[in-house]
Order: structure tokens, then sequence, then C-alpha cells
């Protein structure tokens, strides 16, 4: 008699919290306010977790409870669904529009460029991400000023809007340097164009400084730049590699009949063969032509080694490049 009264408690107290858990499951999928519809731009970082998107949408006052907000996204499975980018919500959503929203519609794109690329990877990028024509954008973009960041761009942007985004980002960056620049003596023009030659050659932070030194010096004293990626610059489209930057130079590749070609014209080339980051304008800046160096080369590691003389640095060839 004691067991089944026992049984029956345990049934009706079990009851009670599934009837508890139910409603406020139920309550936590109802909108925060049904009669509040101002619009809140919320935005989602790329790689940003669930955990990180919930605690926003509970921040924001979009959702009445985390937990529940969690459950309903594994509940629909759409947990790798949701976009990177920003969305219209308002609290009058209920928990299932939200979820639903921010599986798509996204108001922008988050676009990431990365240091190094040339003008037509970066027009790869945006046609992908933005379906917008190539040609269009590398025809109208002015190579070596498109900063390296990741961006938050509208989906309605045109290639000009694009471009101003990416160039606006560099004039705010650089900005705090262009007067040191201009103090030795250089345009904005060479100061980019030296930090895409620094861009594509010093694969590390610390080489930085000392390769920008280094083509500094040889620049003052009239020498030629002899650098591989000028020539892969000039040599383009590599269909057979399926990459715009030739792997392995042949002795007829430093032949060739291009202004951008440091080995025969000695100066800058015309322009940059990239665009830079950061750290390699900072370094173009900070450049010193009193380095006792005068050559440098990197091992297949990326590790740069330098050299006083002619001599030290052929011995350096024959250390790390044989």
């Amino acid at each position: 008699m004691k067991s089944s009264k026992k049984i029956s408690l345990f049934l009706f107290l079990f009851s009670i919290l599934v009837i508890f858990a139910f409603l406020v499951y139920k309550e936590g999928t109802l909108p925060v306010n049904k009669q509040d519809q101002t619009a809140k731009i919320f935005v989602i970082k790329k790689g940003e977790s669930l955990t990180s998107i919930v605690n926003n949408l509970s921040r924001e006052g979009l959702i009445r409870n985390k937990i529940v907000f969690y459950l309903i996204v594994k509940k629909m499975g759409i947990e790798k669904k949701i976009q990177a980018g920003d969305f219209r919500l308002n609290p009058a959503m209920n928990a299932y529009q939200i979820a639903k929203i921010l599986t798509h519609g996204t108001l922008d794109v988050w676009v990431t460029i990365i240091e190094g690329l040339r003008k037509e990877e970066i027009a790869t990028i945006i046609a992908k991400n933005l379906d917008l024509p190539e040609l269009e954008f590398v025809k109208l973009a002015p190579e070596g000023y498109l900063f390296p960041d990741t961006y938050l761009i509208p989906k309605t942007a045109t290639i000009e809007a694009v471009i101003k985004i990416l160039t606006n980002n560099f004039n705010k960056k650089y900005q705090p340097l262009r007067e040191k620049a201009k103090a030795k003596g250089f345009t904005d023009d060479e100061i980019v164009t030296l930090a895409s030659l620094v861009e594509k050659e010093a694969k590390y932070e610390k080489d930085r400084l000392k390769v920008a030194s280094i083509i500094l010096k040889r620049l003052k004293n009239n020498w030629p730049l002899q650098i591989d990626a000028t020539i892969q610059y000039a040599l383009g489209y590599q269909s057979e590699e399926k990459s715009w930057w030739k792997k392995n130079l042949t002795k007829d590749d430093l032949k060739i009949d291009s202004p951008y070609n440091t080995y025969t014209h000695t100066g800058l080339p015309p322009g940059p063969i990239c665009n830079p980051g950061l750290a390699s304008i900072k370094a173009a800046v900070n450049a010193d032509e009193n380095t006792p160096y005068w050559y440098y080369l990197s091992d297949k590691k990326g590790g740069m080694h330098y050299a006083v003389t002619l001599e030290e640095h052929n011995k350096n060839i024959a250390t790390y490049l044989h």
C-alpha cells in the first residue's frame, strides 16, 4: 500500500515537473514583446559559437530564454546553417522565427582579405561573396590600397562601394604614418610599393624591418632590387599552377621585358605588386638605409638569412637553397 502511494506521488510530481518544463519551454518560445516591432541590427561574427550567439540575443532583449532557444536550434538541426553577418530582428518575433532568420537573409556578408594578395585575387573573393564581376573590380581597384582585413560588406554593395570600403580603411590605418613617410621624402605610392615588396619577401614579423631596410639601402645606392616577387607579378596568372604567383622562376623568367622586372631595372617598380598589411607598411615607413646588410634570402621554411658581402650571401645560398 505504501509502495503504491509512493509511486502515485512520484508520478504526480513527475507530471507536475513535465507540465512545468513544457510551460517554461512554451513561454521561452514566445516573443519578448509582441507589440514591439522596433528593428534591431543583430551581428554574428565569423566563426562565432552558438553559445555566444544565444548570449548576445538574450542581452539584446530578442529572446526570452537562452536554454529554450539553444534547444530550438538543436531541435531544428540548424546550428551549422547559422550564417555570419547582420540581421534585422525585432522583439515581436518568436524564437522559431529568429532561429530561422539566422540561417538566411543576412543583410551584410563577412569578407576576409589576407595580406599579400594582388587585386585579381581579391576580385575573386569579392565575386564569390558578393556576386560582382571580377573583371570590372580589377579594372577599377587601385593595387596596393585594398587594405587586408575582415569586413562586413552590404550584400547590395556596388563594386565602387566595396573599393571605397577597402580604401577608406587603408587611409584610416595609414594616416598616423603619413607625416613620417612624408618627412622621409616618400610619396604614399612609394611607401605602399615598398611595403608590397616587403609583404611578399618577409614571411615573419621579425624580418620585415630588416628586409625593408635592405631594399631601401639598395634603392638609395642605385642597386637593382632583384626581387623575385616582382617577376611573378609581371608574369601574371599561371594556368597550370592555377596561381597568380609562379612557384619556380627560370632564368628566362628573370629576363622578362617588363618595368616590374627588378633584375633589369633599378629603382622601385612602377607601382605596388600586392596589397600589404599594416606591419609591412610600418616596416616601409621605418626602414633604415644604414643597415649593415646588403643581401637577404629566404630558406624553404621562410626563414631569413642576411649578409653584408656577396661572399657571405653566396655561402647562404649554398647552405640554405641547395
